[in-house]
């Protein structure tokens, strides 16, 4: 059920596709923490210019994109993985995927080449929202909230058709949005 569902960790947040804000536009979020104090996610598919190692001196290998999680923090790096067994750390937030770990194991794991790009994706800062205001955005159709969805949309690295993709799986009932020109003007 889409937007009749209160979000939660694990759930996806898809943008509507005239939302104007930049940091948002087309955005896929998967939410990590819902709660009464706020909301923290990472968006899925905005990719920086960065590669893992230009942000980590100790992983002068690590070829893994990293994403723009959201104008909140952009100094931390985060990550989501669906690896524990090699980690054996992190908080799961939906079945079978994990926020964070133990950071020194991940980097003795990446540079073992023990770590696949398809087990995690890494993140400049995070998106946030404070008490109720998700929820208000919600409200005025800013947002649809899904919790159907299949693992591999949060490994994708095909940034351009990830929100078409998810958005295509939500049904017939929005499917045709995946068409709208990302600039009306353009229509």
């Amino acid at each position: 059920m889409l937007n009749k569902i209160s979000p939660k960790a694990g759930n996806l947040l898809i943008s509507e596709p005239f939302l104007i804000d930049p940091n948002f536009k087309r955005a896929v979020v998967l939410l990590a923490e819902h709660g009464e104090e706020g909301t923290l996610g990472f968006v899925l598919n905005h990719p920086s210019q960065l590669l893992l190692k230009d942000l980590v001196p100790d992983l002068l290998e690590a070829e893994f994109p990293v994403y723009l999680g959201g104008p909140v923090e952009i100094d931390t790096i985060h990550f989501v993985h669906r690896c524990y067994d090699k980690l054996n750390s992190g908080d799961e937030i939906a079945n079978g995927i994990f926020w964070g770990g133990n950071f020194e194991t991940l980097k003795i794991l990446i540079n073992n080449n023990s770590i696949a790009a398809d087990e995690i994706k890494f993140f400049l800062g995070y998106s946030g929202w404070g008490e109720e205001q998700l929820l208000a955005e919600i409200e005025e159709n800013t947002w649809i909230v899904s919790d159907r969805y299949h693992q591999d949309v949060i490994f994708s690295q095909d940034e351009e058709e990830l929100w078409k993709a998810v958005i295509v799986g939500l049904g017939p009932k929005y499917a045709h949005v995946s068409n709208f020109p990302i600039d009306p003007s353009l229509n």
